[in-house]
């Protein structure tokens, strides 16, 4: 029976599962609703997808699952999941116990830049920084096509920094769910742009009616989208200073407003480390929602399809 990459991934209220050949294309999907607070039946739930495409391609498959969080390797423990069931459980232990197979798990931000440097935006791109800008604030570095995760599993987590050179309306900053002030995912995620836009007009606005505002000439919304952008800059130039990635790839709801890929690497070039020319192309992710799921599929090597 020919080998084929299955890729899942877990989300908040739904799980989908994807299957692709050995270059990549797509045969089949299947998404189911997760059973929320329930971790057998996440695990069960998990397992049924894999088994379904499997049965309907007639294949058998190398399966990855995309999560949201991370696993610690020293423990195999999951952990910052906002899926909280997942947090301080076993899951790729259980998943085998549960399946009889090997199920390799990455953060989704990972498997988003493992998929935009596979065949996506960055496709030939070395270092990739992949970006989730949506309900949340991601992120996952790939290396050669490959996660990089780090011994505690928190490399790419640039969301749960604290917002860079933060002006004195942004201090102290708001209370993170994670228990510290002042989080980028606060500034920078969906949720933060309407904050930020309701704290400074007294309005309120859901994202996708302050981006329509501002485009119709709205003062108010185009200066909160100028403000954001400058966030996101700030946030973007750390990245760059610490890591210098070759490229940095774009997912999530944001990810679709162009005026991020003309207004803000001008930005970012003014803070960056003694200035000069950005090398760094900032891209927008091919693959769109799909950069999760793919991703997952690519967790495996190709010698393993053999």
């Amino acid at each position: 029976m020919a080998k084929i990459r299955i890729g899942i991934d877990l989300g908040g209220t739904k799980i989908e599962g994807r299957a692709f050949d050995a270059e990549g294309h797509e045969l089949d999907r299947l998404r189911v609703p997760t059973p929320r607070e329930d971790y057998d039946g996440t695990l069960a739930a998990i397992g049924e997808v894999a088994t379904a495409l499997e049965t309907r391609t007639g294949s058998k498959g190398l399966v990855g699952l995309g999560i949201p969080g991370t696993i610690v390797r020293s423990t195999g423990l999951v952990k910052n999941a906002n899926s909280t069931w997942l947090n301080g459980r076993p899951l790729e232990l259980d998943l085998k116990k549960v399946t009889g197979r090997d199920i390799r798990c990455a953060n989704d931000a990972n498997c988003l830049a493992i998929s935009e440097a596979t065949d996506g935006a960055a496709a030939g791109y070395g270092v990739v920084f992949g970006v989730i800008l949506g309900t949340g604030c991601g992120g996952g570095v790939s290396l050669e096509g490959k996660v990089h995760a780090g011994p505690n599993g928190l490399a790419g987590e640039w969301g749960h920094n604290p917002l860079p050179r933060p002006t004195p309306a942004e201090s102290p900053g708001p209370l993170c769910y994670c228990g510290h002030t002042n989080c980028m995912e606060l500034w920078l995620s969906g949720s933060g742009l309407e904050r930020d836009y309701a704290q400074v007009t007294g309005k309120s606005l859901r994202g996708p009616e302050i981006v329509a505002a501002s485009e119709a000439g709205d003062v108010e919304a185009e200066a909160t989208m100028q403000r954001w952008e400058d966030r996101v800059a700030r946030g973007f130039t750390t990245i760059i200073n610490m890591l210098d990635p070759d490229a940095i790839v774009i997912g999530g709801g944001l990810s679709n407003l162009d005026r991020l890929y003309t207004n803000v690497p001008p930005r970012v070039q003014t803070l960056i480390f003694g200035g000069g020319a950005l090398d760094t192309p900032i891209l927008k992710a091919v693959h769109g929602d799909a950069s999760g799921v793919r991703g997952a599929a690519w967790l495996w090597p190709a010698s393993a399809l053999v």
